[in-house]
């Protein structure tokens, strides 16, 4: 498709596919919702106006909470028109977590949609002084009070939008704890996911479920605004059923799929076990992991694919790197390709000087990709973009004579828990506020099933018996469900460093954080 239009935001392309392309179907969700070009538009419009009539203005920040839908799709195109910023909450999140991130960008309105199980979202939440408006579903919602805008003043409020504008602020766990919130504008993420999907091929005769949680970036910015850039029909789901899966691609003739490696080796453990048809598939994106060359190789023999891409991206930095068709398997399987037009990177040791190819460092980006800063955070933001403008991500890599890039470790404490990243700090802020607790540490450890999960020690506080089964049932209820440690050790005390730091070395090789005990 070549070169993207020169559209600056996202209201305004929105308004061009739907005058070029209105009949277009871009949606179609699980309910047998569709929405073409031009209904989303007019959605869009619709819902506007009625955060307008809420008194939201532009750059206003406006959180969205539920799980992937239609209701959803139409509702972010509804606050990017009214030049307000998404919030999106993970739809796995609990009252504190969702009430952290709401008082943390200041939003003053919450459009809440299904949540994972039947129990409304919003009942979750415990007060919030700053919060005026909640919109739940069953309301006849926010385009009945959008009769009090004019359509005229909607249209000049969505056409005032600038291509540096906020658009959206992100979630991200950091190893301080505190979620922080990632600004990206829109021309970052029109550039970004322009290029990212013409290295996919997508178009408009692709289909695509959306598997990542809108919440996430790849949910939103590879998943749904991708879809509406190329005229793509994306089916969101809502909660993602692997047994489910074989079915979903041959009933609706999937032809694009994403996600991590163990979601393709399902496709071919069911295809060794059955008979599923699975020949729509064109393209598998997978993000950021070693994939085993076997497995490629038999994705194309076994499923006819046109093209396997490995990818790597962070909240941070939007889009990196990718592999390119012309790359041999080994390639692919091995790295995660080069990096994307626009965007420059290095590999440095712990004195900021490049290394060699071949040798690992911390993996160092910059360019239009990188993110405008933490919200409110300008401490924050310093400790991670330099002064000449390079993001330093935390990850450590290498790059190769080629230049592709493979991810191979990570600094920061981080841990995945089934592609979710995990920050140890933030599992021991919220374990300790369930009251038995002195002290908290955890560590994530290999695991089979979910490639990582966390194991945590803890002290009690004097005169307290701490009860590991109590303990996980109170961090079932309190904490996304990855969040959730999937063992807690009571100890009288943790080890230390000559610091006087917890030793997590120390706790990494205890006795039962070995994978499998």
């Amino acid at each position: 498709m070549g070169s993207m239009p020169d559209w600056g935001t996202l209201p305004r392309m929105l308004r061009d596919q739907a005058e070029r392309h209105p009949d277009a179907t871009v949606v179609a969700d699980a309910s047998g919702a569709r929405l073409t070009l031009s209904q989303l538009r007019d959605a869009a419009s619709g819902i506007a106006r009625g955060l307008m009539a809420l008194g939201v203005a532009p750059g206003d920040r406006v959180a969205m909470w539920g799980v992937n839908s239609a209701y959803w799709v139409a509702h972010a195109f509804g606050i990017w028109d009214a030049g307000a910023v998404i919030v999106p909450l993970s739809s796995r999140f609990k009252g504190i977590e969702a009430a952290q991130l709401i008082r943390k960008t200041g939003a003053e309105v919450l459009i809440t949609g299904a949540g994972p199980s039947d129990a409304p979202l919003a009942g979750l939440l415990p007060p919030l002084p700053g919060l005026r408006h909640v919109v739940v579903p069953e309301d006849s919602g926010l385009p009945g009070l959008g009769a009090l805008v004019s359509l005229k003043e909607a249209e000049e409020r969505a056409l005032a939008v600038r291509p540096g504008d906020l658009c959206e602020i992100m979630s991200t766990s950091g190893t301080t704890g505190a979620p922080k919130g990632v600004m990206i504008d829109h021309s970052q993420v029109l550039r970004g996911y322009w290029d990212w999907s013409e290295i996919v091929t997508l178009d408009e005769h692709d289909r695509y479920p959306v598997i990542a949680p809108f919440s996430h970036g790849f949910g939103l910015n590879a998943g749904l605004v991708a879809c509406v850039l190329r005229r793509a029909t994306m089916l969101p789901i809502p909660i993602f059923a692997p047994d489910a899966l074989m079915s979903l691609i041959s009933s609706e003739r999937i032809t694009v799929l994403a996600g991590p490696p163990t979601l393709f080796h399902r496709i071919l453990d069911e295809l060794d076990r059955g008979s599923s048809d699975v020949s729509s598939l064109r393209v598998a994106i997978c993000g950021a992991a070693a994939v085993p060359g076997s497995l490629i190789e038999r994705l194309v023999e076994r499923v006819g694919l046109e093209r396997m891409i490995n990818a790597y991206g962070l909240m941070e930095g939007t889009v990196v790197s990718m592999t390119r068709a012309s790359d041999p398997i080994e390639v692919i399987a091995r790295t995660t390709g080069r990096p994307v037009p626009g965007i420059e990177v290095r590999v440095v040791d712990d004195d900021g000087k490049e290394v060699a190819p071949g040798e690992r460092g911390e993996i160092l980006q910059r360019g239009y990709g990188v993110m405008r800063g933490y919200w409110d955070e300008p401490a924050r933001t310093a400790e991670v973009i330099d002064a000449d403008g390079w993001l330093h991500t935390g990850d450590v890599g290498v790059l190769d004579e080629a230049g592709n890039l493979a991810i191979v470790d990570r600094k920061k404490e981080l841990y995945i828990v089934n592609g979710f990243n995990v920050s140890p700090a933030e599992v021991e802020s919220l374990l300790l506020r369930e009251g038995s607790l002195a002290q908290a540490a955890v560590v994530g450890v290999p695991d089979p099933a979910s490639g990582e999960a966390g194991l945590a020690y803890v002290v009690p506080r004097p005169g307290v018996a701490a009860d590991p089964g109590a303990l996980l049932a109170w961090a079932r209820a309190n904490m996304s469900n990855y969040k959730v440690p999937k063992r807690i050790v009571v100890l009288d005390a943790l080890p230390t460093n000559v610091n006087g730091k917890v030793d997590k070395q120390a706790l990494r090789r205890a006795p039962g954080t070995a994978q499998g005990e």
